[in-house]
């Protein structure tokens, strides 16, 4: 078996979080006195933790005290709001059945913060993925390696048989940083085109597409 390992993006992969990050955003943006921000703008802002999307959404040179002020709004918001419309993408919870089904481990590594994304992997996915891992002030957050790294561990799994599945150029550049082949995905938040510019190895348009990559009939 060439692989038995796959660690998956959460954001723009498994699930589909951008109206109720859109939401917490606005919500944390008109709280504080900004204008919000458009669907298509908090897309592409999305990718390097929450601190980066309030950041990226308020004017620039805003200073640290604001986006703090913001941010924490934000979270508090989120929390209690991140499963009003998030859904998983059509396939995706038939896909993780199929590789449970055939003894692959699984595991979620995301730049999202570590409460959300455990409460999320728990409530979305269950038993299908065990390990679920997200921006925290203990580990360096994607592209650094290192989530990918605690992540194997955590799965006793070997790197040599890992591949990474994700939708952006950071998932891609995490990937390259833990030496690790990557699946980019095409119904996320980023197009095929910036995955293809930063050398991602596969790119799938459905969910299924990703058995005939892990030899799964």
């Amino acid at each position: 078996m060439k692989y038995n390992t796959i660690i998956f993006d959460l954001d723009g992969t498994l699930l589909n979080t951008l109206e109720d990050l859109k939401d917490s955003l606005n919500y944390a943006l008109t709280s504080h006195g900004y204008e919000t921000r458009s669907l298509e703008e908090v897309r592409s802002f999305v990718g390097d933790g929450v601190e980066k999307l309030v950041e990226r959404s308020l004017p620039l040179h805003s200073s640290h005290e604001n986006i703090q002020k913001c941010l924490a709004t934000f979270k508090e918001h989120y929390q209690q709001n991140m499963q009003n419309k998030t859904r998983p993408y059509n396939g995706i919870i038939e896909l993780l059945h199929k590789l449970k089904e055939n003894d692959y481990k699984l595991a979620i590594v995301s730049n999202k913060f570590d409460i959300a994304v455990k409460k999320l992997a728990k409530d979305y996915f269950g038993d299908l993925i065990n390990v679920a891992i997200g921006e925290s002030a203990t580990i360096k957050r994607k592209p650094a390696p290192d989530t990918v790294f605690k992540a194997i561990k955590e799965l006793g799994a070997d790197i040599n048989k890992t591949i990474f599945v994700g939708d952006s150029e950071t998932d891609v550049q995490t990937a390259k940083n833990a030496g690790l082949p990557c699946v980019g995905v095409t119904w996320g938040f980023r197009s095929p085109e910036v995955l293809r510019h930063e050398g991602a190895d596969y790119l799938i348009d459905a969910p299924k597409e990703l058995l005939t990559i892990v030899n799964i009939n």
